[in-house]
């Protein structure tokens, strides 16, 4: 089968279609045929190496974080799939590898397509979907009638995470392009604000959370417009101590997060805010809740119509980093 693989951890890392086996399957374990695999910015953080303290991968490394696919093998104790059923998946972090033909992954970690999605949008939903859910029902302790804004979250994670929190009851402020108001406030979005004709913390204050989406950039106007004990939750920012005590990981490890993190939470102290870094982590369980509301909210993630071939990786990489898409950026294996 083909795959799109690196040799190394590189800034600007080389990225080559190979001819590789099929992956074999263990009894937990499930074969899929990729149709779609979606292209993130995660790809450019692990091409870099700049994940590879949270989670490091052994070369040749076949890229890709999400996908939808049809399952076409599945192991002995395999129980809530069936070959043929159509799938998508955020998979997890120690084996990746969606820019394949085939991707063999725990069942655990899949879930069926939504009813209301196509292969080429369910390949859009799982990681930003996934995030959304894990950031607040993991990550925050909210309650109704607080408030949430996330700056640039006018993108594939604003359209997952806006019906998330609306459900909880929050209320939901977001900025982003003007091209986007619409589909944000038809999500739920309470409030909407351009970028390119006002700025937020001129007009915002005693904000309880922001989900951050954009980075460092904007974390003393971030701060500005939050209250006193709230939370900031960073998708771009990097991680510090409690991200890395959260996950469990070696003193040392702790060690240099702690210091790469201390400028952050040191600004976060000062305005009695507490900063979180996530990263998310593969769940099926989680995923079949998010298909659910999927399906009841009629969510239909936006697609970049200029869909790649597996050939094409590296064009669909570099549109992907330039930040200028009208939705997810898609590899259709088939094309």
């Amino acid at each position: 089968m083909k795959a799109a693989q690196i040799k190394k951890y590189a800034k600007k890392s080389r990225v080559t279609v190979e001819q590789v086996p099929v992956p074999k399957i263990t009894p937990t374990e499930v074969l899929i045929k990729v149709t779609y695999a979606a292209v993130n910015p995660l790809e450019e953080l692990i091409t870099s190496g700049s994940v590879r303290l949270i989670q490091s991968y052994d070369f040749p490394l076949t890229l890709g974080n999400e996908l939808s696919g049809i399952i076409v093998a599945k192991g002995s104790d395999v129980k809530d799939f069936e070959i043929g059923d159509a799938v998508y998946t955020r998979l997890p972090l120690q084996k990746r590898g969606a820019f394949a033909e085939f991707v063999a992954t725990a069942a655990m970690a899949v879930a069926k397509v939504p009813r209301n999605l196509d292969m080429a949008q369910a390949a859009a939903v799982p990681l930003t979907g996934l995030t959304a859910y894990q950031i607040f029902h993991e990550i925050l302790t909210v309650s109704a009638g607080e408030t949430v804004f996330i700056p640039g979250g006018s993108g594939s994670f604003g359209q997952m995470a806006i019906p998330i929190a609306k459900l909880l009851g929050l209320n939901v402020i977001v900025s982003g392009n003007s091209s986007a108001e619409k589909r944000s406030l038809e999500a739920g979005a309470d409030r909407y604000f351009d970028y390119r004709t006002t700025n937020y913390w001129e007009v915002l204050s005693d904000v309880d959370y922001v989900i951050d989406t954009l980075g460092t950039s904007e974390l003393e106007h971030e701060l500005s417009i939050m209250k006193p004990t709230g939370a900031l939750v960073s998708l771009r920012m990097g991680p510090n101590q409690a991200f890395a005590e959260s996950q469990s990981l070696p003193f040392w490890k702790k060690a240099i997060f702690k210091l790469a993190g201390s400028a952050i939470d040191r600004k976060a102290k000062k305005a009695n805010v507490t900063y979180h870094f996530v990263f998310v982590h593969a769940d099926g369980a989680a995923l079949k809740q998010i298909t659910d509301l999927v399906e009841h909210n009629g969510i239909v993630p936006a697609i970049d119509p200029r869909i790649f071939t597996l050939d094409q990786v590296t064009d669909a990489l570099a549109l992907m980093s330039t930040g200028h898409l009208s939705g997810k950026v898609l590899i259709a294996m088939d094309a």
